[in-house]
């Protein structure tokens, strides 16, 4: 079959049809207005030869008048890939030999670079990508444009927004032409006049129903449409949504007859996942969480189902409250009951401050200034239940810090003997032997009764080292804090950097290997027991459970694949001035800390005794406790290697007995689903297919919200716009110095090459990024808390930090000489 009707294309055809037929054919059975047409189909396609005589036939019944020429391939117009403007489309052709001309360059598009690229970055497959093209009667508009049937700039559900031009749609989308921006509401829209002219008011907050602009302008007038337009748009876009299940980017033209016409309907692929529906008309707010451990890729099911039950156990362990959402395989927390109870509003934005930073505290700003998030009776009640925890939770803090405070020596020792004590209980019993053994041992798990001597010594290490940038206002800046908290003792990822570089110095007669060898290969080796030892064993017999993401159960081990671990001893190797080591730049940085310590407490001293005492208390103790805030996580990982592992073999028994394509299939399960699968048969294979998809799609996500809005709004994108700079980027630094050398953008740390004097740019971090601060002369992220744990590690090494620049990792490219001061919270790229 190598042309048919454009009717007759159906979804089902997709491999066909192309993505853009597909959907058109759906649009016509719909009873929408679409151009007549046909396609000429993938088939043809494979041949490599044009059916000239079936194109020439249905040209003619087509009248053989002008007609657009679009390509329509199968990966394109897709739920996670649009292909927008990827691949060619020619207009007003006209004679039987342009339309065979433009059929062709359609099919030379599907190879073109930027098509390529696209599938690149989206890990198509070239070799799965067919190309059909469709030709559609040439409708010659008067004004045409593109509607979204939610705002794709804030995330709206509630909003339509039409982008609108004189002429051909194509002005609009690429974006040749000034264009007309209307933001449609959900009321219906009012007609205003002035002066004979048609006019809409502009007006915020839903007051009015449609705002229009001009090139980013507000503008009093309705521009190429009428009122009478933008409704029957949104009509449109309200029927189209609700057939097709998801918001749609849809093309659309009028033509001088006034008639609207549908070139296209497809899936908006840009927009974050909404919140789960709570059956509650109050808008909630939520919180992105996952950042606080350095970590936005998208978790596994698995590994959702374990975070959301430890972070709210660990939150209730200090008196609150919060649910914990998956939006978009992402931790978001429910902020929505703090925010309106009258109590804890008051000290919610300070409290964000320790690990959630500076673009979480202005969001939240916002949203308490929002009369949607008021004070309410319910949110009161609520208050009152959590403020009866907090007070039950109080007196063990403040035994627990005071404790800590008073003899912090001793505290460590408690807290490396709880850590031990949790290492030797996570181990699964000897007696496991089938899948139903192991499950039970997994759902067994519970909570140790040693977090008190784990917690309480982390929080008074983080309350010494926070409480000083007050006490100190006007006695010493942020900068020289930070200074005096770098060189940080007993921290134990430090003290795991510290071990891998003393592996890499000690490589000896296998450098060269080991630089030349790449790291999956060199990981593979390992694993089959066929490399020389140069210490690897050793170091993952204490490390292994460790690794980028960690916290995600579903997330293998560096135990299990030590790639990132062999890349990272590359980096050391390529450090040949010893001075810049980390072993002497930690030694480097603990001496001047300790100096400017003296020097601080000294003049604070001097000019505010009372205060200078305290603060010079505060910031010993800091030196003392603060290194410890690591190793929380760090114990708590011992039970989740083993929960990993116990799931691993039951994942085994499962694709043993068929139930499985392979064992970590298990991890986009639920336990509840593997229980199912262990003791009734049930088949998850459907379900763990349709969640590895959703996970590969979500992992090409670059950007995710800090807050979100119930109605989908990205809380970031409302807020007033940073006044554009003059090349310097605006962060918060969070590690004093200032460095210039050529930018690393780094999205994945497993391969990362990082040379000496790099700076490190990446979109945040966690532990098992820290390798690569051993290299690097400065890092820059776009998220994060200046207690967070890559600023915390930047100021162990004495490399200046700047964090919270938004969009970092876009804005800089490798390899542009950039300059990052920690002090200012600048970068200036050059």
């Amino acid at each position: 079959m190598h042309v048919i009707a454009l009717s007759e294309a159906t979804t089902q055809m997709l491999d066909l049809v192309g993505g853009k037929a597909a959907g058109l054919g759906e649009l016509i059975r719909r009873g929408e207005r679409v151009p007549e047409g046909f396609c000429v189909t993938t088939e043809a396609h494979r041949l490599g030869v044009i059916p000239t005589a079936e194109v020439v036939a249905a040209y003619e019944r087509l009248g053989a008048g002008p007609v657009a020429v679009r390509s329509s391939a199968t990966a394109e117009d897709l739920p996670d890939a649009s292909f927008a403007g990827q691949q060619d489309t020619v207009l007003n052709v006209t004679g039987t030999a342009e339309l065979i001309a433009a059929i062709e360059t359609c099919w030379d598009s599907l190879h073109s670079g930027r098509a390529t690229a696209y599938r690149d970055a989206r890990q198509i497959d070239h070799q799965t990508v067919r190309m059909a093209v469709v030709v559609q009667r040439m409708i010659t508009p008067t004004v045409a444009g593109v509607l979204f049937t939610a705002n794709p700039l804030t995330g709206r559900r509630d909003e339509m927004a039409v982008d609108a031009a004189a002429g051909l749609g194509t002005t609009v989308v690429d974006g040749a032409a000034t264009v007309d921006h209307y933001v449609l509401d959900g009321s219906a829209i009012v007609d205003h006049h002035v002066d004979g002219a048609a006019n809409v008011d502009h007006h915020v907050d839903g007051a009015a129903n449609v705002d229009h602009y001009v090139d980013g302008v507000p503008r009093d007038d309705t521009g190429c449409l009428t009122s009478a337009h933008l409704a029957e748009l949104r009509a449109t876009g309200e029927r189209l949504q609700a057939h097709f299940g998801s918001p749609q980017d849809v093309e659309w033209a009028i033509d001088a007859d006034d008639v609207l016409w549908l070139l296209q309907s497809r899936p908006i692929t840009s927009l974050f996942p909404l919140p789960p529906r709570t059956g509650e008309p109050l808008t909630r707010v939520y919180l992105e969480f996952g950042h606080v451990q350095g970590m936005l890729q998208p978790v596994t099911p698995m590994g959702m189902s374990t975070l959301r039950t430890q972070i709210a156990a660990m939150l209730a362990a200090l008196g609150v409250r919060v649910d914990i959402v998956d939006i978009g395989g992402r931790l978001y927390g429910d902020l929505s009951d703090l925010a309106r109870d009258r109590s804890s509003r008051k000290r919610l934005v300070k409290l964000l401050a320790v690990d959630f930073g500076p673009r979480a505290q202005a969001v939240m700003q916002h949203v308490l200034a929002d009369p949607r998030f008021a004070p309410t009776s319910g949110g009161a009640r609520r208050g009152r239940a959590q403020g009866a925890a907090s007070l039950r939770t109080a007196g063990r803090a403040v035994v627990g810090i005071l404790r800590a405070l008073a003899r912090p020596e001793a505290a460590r020792i408690r807290m490396f003997d709880a850590i031990e004590q949790m290492r030797v209980r996570s181990a699964a019993p000897a007696d496991l032997r089938t899948a139903a053994d192991r499950l039970r041992f997994v759902q067994a798990q519970d909570s140790d009764d040693s977090a008190d001597a784990i917690m309480w010594p982390i929080v008074a290490g983080m309350l010494a080292a926070a409480l000083p940038t007050a006490l100190l206002k006007g006695v010493a800046g942020p900068d020289e804090i930070h200074t005096v908290l770098g060189g940080m003792p007993h921290n134990v990822t430090i003290e795991m950097d510290l071990a891998l570089w003393r592996l890499a110095q000690g490589a000896g007669d296998h450098r060269q290997l080991l630089l030349d060898t790449p790291p999956a290969e060199l990981a593979a080796r390992h694993l089959r027991g066929t490399l020389p030892d140069i210490g690897m064993t050793t170091f993952l017999d204490v490390y292994g459970h460790r690794g980028v993401a960690e916290v995600d159960l579903g997330v293998p081990r560096w135990a299990e694949d030590p790639t990132p671990v062999f890349a990272a001893v590359a980096n050391y190797l390529r450090v040949t001035d010893p001075r810049q080591g980390p072993d002497q730049r930690f030694q480097r940085a603990a001496a001047t800390a300790e100096a400017s310590l003296t020097a601080l407490v000294a003049r604070a001293r001097r000019r505010r005794p009372v205060r200078g005492r305290i603060a010079g208390f505060l910031l010993r103790r800091a030196r003392s406790l603060a290194g410890l805030r690591e190793a929380g996580k760090f114990a708590g990982l011992y039970p989740l290697r083993e929960t990993r592992r116990q799931l691993l073999l039951i994942g085994a028994d499962l694709h043993g007995s068929g139930l499985l394509d392979q064992p970590d299939d298990i991890m986009f399960l639920t336990l509840d689903e593997v229980h199912a699968a262990v003791h009734q048969g049930v088949d998850p294979r459907g379900t763990v297919t349709a969640r590895r998809a959703v996970h590969r799609r979500e992992l090409r996500r670059r950007t995710v919200p800090v807050a979100l809005l119930s109605d989908g709004t990205d809380v970031e994108t409302v807020l007033p716009a940073r006044p554009a700079g003059d090349g310097t980027l605006a962060g918060v630094g969070a590690s004093a110095g200032r460095v210039t050398g050529p930018a690393r953008v780094v999205h994945d740390p497993g391969t990362a090459h990082i040379e000496p004097g790099d700076v490190l740019v990446a979109t945040t971090t966690d532990p098992g990024w820290t390798p690569l601060f051993l290299t690097a002369a400065a890092l820059v992220t776009e998220t994060g808390a200046i207690m967070a744990h890559g600023p915390t590690v930047a100021r162990e090494y004495g490399i200046p930090a700047v964090i919270c620049v938004p969009d970092a990792t876009r804005t800089i490219s490798t390899g542009q000489l950039v300059t990052v001061d920690g002090g200012a919270g600048t970068i200036t790229v050059h």
